[in-house]
C-alpha cells in the first residue's frame, strides 16, 4: 500500500487464485457515483412501468383494497432485502462486488453461479420489458412509425448512457428519475384535489368507487361470483404476486453500485434509509390513489393495446374532465421506462462483469475501458435486450406480460438467494465477534429476514396457483409461471457436476466439502476478514463535506 493512501479493493484482490484477473488501471471500475446518483439509480429501477401501467391490470382483476394491500406487503419485502443487502455491501464495498459474489464467499459457489445468470438474464429481460412499454407508449403518439424504430432508439439511448463514463450514466439516471418523481407526485396531489371535489366537475371522490355496488373494494375472483372471504385472500395473493413486477431487482441496484460509489460507508446506508422512505410514499401513495381515481370495472383498464390509455392515472384524469394531461403522463410513463431500463442495464453488465471476476464468465467480460467502463459486458447485455424486438411481430402487451413473468419469478429466486446469503453472512460475523462492528445494522434482524424468506418462499412456488383451478387451466400459463424454476437448477445443478469432474481440490473454492448435497460452507469457514481492514482504512480517510449554509445543507440532507 501506498505511502498516506487508503487501498481502494477490488473483488479479484480477495482471491488467492493463481490467474488472478489483471489489476491494472484499464481493469479497474471508477468510483464516480455520489449520494445522490445511487439513491435515484436504485429508485429509478423500482419506478417503472409496473406502476404506471402494470397496476391498472392488477386493479381492473382484484379490485382496489387487494391493489392497496399487496404494494403496502411488497413495500415491507422490498426493506428487509434491502436492509440486508446493504448491511453486506457496506461492510465490504469491493470494486466489482455484487450478490453472486457475496453467494459465493458468504454460502457456496455453485448457488453464486446460478444466482449470477439468474440476475443477468433477468436484468436483461427488463431492459427488454421496459422498452417494449416504451415503443407502446410512442406509438400512442405516432402510429406511422414502425414499433421496431421505436425500440431501436430506445435501445441505442440506453446502450449510449451506459457506454459513456459511470458518472455521466450517474447524471442522467439522476435527472431522469427527478423528472418520474415529480410526475408521481403531482398524479399523488391531483388525486388529493379530486379526492375533496377540486376537479372541473367538483364532484367530491372520496372512497366512492370502494363503497359495495360502485363497484367496491373487492373484484369477484376466480371462481366466485361473489366477494367471499376465500375470494379476498385470494385476490389479496395474486396482487402481491403480480404487484412484485414493479419492485423486481430494485433494491440490488444500490448493492452493486457499491463498488463505483463514493464514500460507500457513508453514502450507502444514507441511500438504503431513504429509499424506503420514497417508496412507501410513491407506491403506497400511488397505489391508494389509483384506486380512489377508478374503478375496478372501468372497460378501459382491460384495453388490448396496453397502451397508456390502460394507464389508471389517465383513466382517472379523463373521467375527472381535465384536458390534455393525457400526453403528459404517456411523457412520464416514457421517461419511466426509459429510465428503469437504463438502470436495469447498468445492472446487468455489472453483474456479468462481476461472474467474469469470479471466474463464473469469459474473462472477456472483466475488460474495461480506460475510465474504468466494462464495454464487454455492456455491449452483451445489451445484445440479449434486443429481444424487445418480439414486440414487431406481436402485440405489445402479450410480449409485456412474457418478460414480466419470467423476471418477476426471476427476482423471487434471486431474492431468497440474497436472505439466505444474509444469514449466513450474519451467523459467520456473530462467531468471529464483528457483529458489533458492522458499520451499518438494521432493526428487527435476524427475525424479519427469516419471515420475509419464507413468504418470498410461498410466493414463488404459489405464483401460478390460479391455473389450477379446472376452468383456469392452461398449459401455457403453467409453464410461464413455474418454468424459471428449472432454468435456475440447471445450472446450479450443472456447475456442482462440472466441479465434481474438474476435481477441484481448493477448499477455499470448492463446493463439495461434504458431498454432492453439501449446501454451503461451514460457518468457521466463512472468510470474513479479506478486504475489511482496506475499506475500514478508506472509511477512516473519508473527510464528509460541511455545508457552507442553509441551501447546502439542505441539499445534502435531500441527496
Amino acid at each position: 500500500m501506498e505511502t498516506g493512501m487508503a487501498k481502494d479493493l477490488s473483488v479479484s484482490q480477495t482471491r488467492s487464485v493463481a490467474d488472478a484477473i489483471d489489476l491494472a488501471v484499464s481493469h479497474q471500475l471508477e468510483r464516480g457515483l455520489k449520494s445522490r446518483h445511487i439513491q435515484f439509480i436504485a429508485l429509478g429501477g423500482a419506478i417503472g412501468t409496473g406502476l404506471f401501467v402494470g397496476s391498472g391490470g392488477i386493479l381492473s382483476t382484484v379490485g382496489p383494497a387487494p391493489l392497496f394491500m399487496a404494494y403496502i406487503t411488497m413495500i415491507f419485502v422490498v426493506w428487509v432485502v434491502m436492509n440486508d443487502l446493504a448491511e453486506m455491501a457496506t461492510y465490504l464495498p469491493l470494486k466489482g462486488s455484487s450478490i453472486p459474489y457475496f453467494v459465493e464467499r458468504f454460502v457456496e459457489p455453485s448457488l453464486a453461479f446460478a444466482d449470477g445468470w439468474n440476475y443477468w438474464y433477468a436484468y436483461a429481460i427488463l431492459v427488454a420489458a421496459e422498452a417494449t412499454a416504451g415503443s407502446i407508449v410512442l406509438q400512442y403518439w405516432i402510429e406511422a412509425v414502425p414499433v421496431a424504430a421505436w425500440i431501436t432508439v430506445i435501445l441505442l439511448v440506453i446502450l449510449a448512457l451506459n457506454i459513456f463514463a459511470v458518472s455521466r450514466f450517474g447524471e442522467a439516471e439522476f435527472w431522469g428519475t427527478s423528472i418520474k418523481l415529480i410526475t408521481i407526485t403531482g398524479l399523488v396531489i391531483l388525486s388529493i384535489i379530486l379526492f375533496f371535489g377540486g376537479g372541473p366537475s367538483h364532484d367530491r371522490l372520496g372512497f366512492h368507487y370502494w363503497t359495495p355496488h360502485n363497484p367496491g373494494a373487492f373484484a369477484p375472483y376466480l371462481a366466485s361470483s361473489t366477494t367471499t372471504t376465500t375470494s379476498r385472500f385470494l385476490a389479496y395473493w395474486t396482487a402481491t404476486i403480480r404487484a412484485a413486477f414493479a419492485f423486481i431487482l430494485s433494491p440490488e441496484l444500490l448493492a452493486l453500485a457499491a463498488g463505483e460509489t463514493v464514500a460507500p460507508r457513508r453514502n450507502l446506508p444514507k441511500a438504503a434509509r431513504r429509499y424506503i422512505y420514497r417508496l412507501a410514499l410513491f407506491y403506497g401513495l400511488g397505489s391508494l390513489a389509483i384506486g380512489i381515481l377508478v374503478p375496478y370495472d372501468d372497460p378501459r383498464l382491460l384495453s388490448p393495446d396496453s397502451n397508456a390509455s390502460a394507464s389508471p392515472f389517465v383513466i382517472g384524469i379523463q373521467n375527472a374532465g381535465i384536458q390534455g394531461l393525457n400526453h403528459v403522463i404517456n411523457a412520464a410513463i416514457l421517461t419511466s421506462a426509459w429510465s428503469a431500463g437504463n438502470a436495469f442495464l447498468y445492472s446487468g453488465s455489472r453483474t456479468l462483469y462481476s461472474l467474469s471476476l469470479s471466474h463464473q464468465a469469459p474473462r472477456i467480460f472483466s475488460r474495461t475501458t480506460s475510465r474504468g467502463i466494462p464495454y464487454v459486458a455492456v455491449l452483451a447485455t445489451w445484445l440479449v435486450t434486443c429481444l424487445a424486438y418480439l414486440n414487431a411481430s406481436n402485440s405489445g402487451a402479450r410480449v409485456f406480460t412474457w418478460f414480466s413473468n419470467i423476471s418477476t419469478i426471476s427476482g423471487f429466486i434471486a431474492w431468497i438467494v440474497a436472505m439466505i446469503t444474509y444469514l449466513r453472512f450474519r451467523k459467520a460475523m456473530q462467531g468471529n465477534g464483528l457483529l458489533d462492528t458492522l458499520p451499518y445494522r438494521t432493526p428487527l434482524q435476524p427475525y424479519a429476514t427469516y419471515f420475509v424468506l419464507g413468504l418470498v418462499t410461498v410466493l414463488t412456488l404459489t405464483n401460478g396457483f390460479p391455473v389450477f383451478f379446472p376452468a383456469n387451466w392452461s398449459v401455457s400459463d403453467f409453464l410461464a409461471a413455474y418454468i424459471t424454476l428449472p432454468i435456475f437448477l440447471a445450472p446450479y445443478l450443472g456447475h456442482k457436476i462440472w466441479s465434481r469432474r474438474r476435481g477441484i481440490k481448493r477448499t477455499e473454492e470448492s463446493s463439495w466439502k461434504g458431498g454432492f448435497w453439501s449446501f454451503g460452507r461451514k460457518v468457521e469457514d466463512i472468510d470474513v476478514w479479506t478486504g475489511k481492514r482496506e475499506m475500514d482504512e478508506m472509511e477512516a480517510r473519508d473527510v464528509p463535506p460541511v455545508p457552507r449554509n442553509w441551501v447546502e445543507k439542505a441539499w445534502f440532507w435531500l441527496a
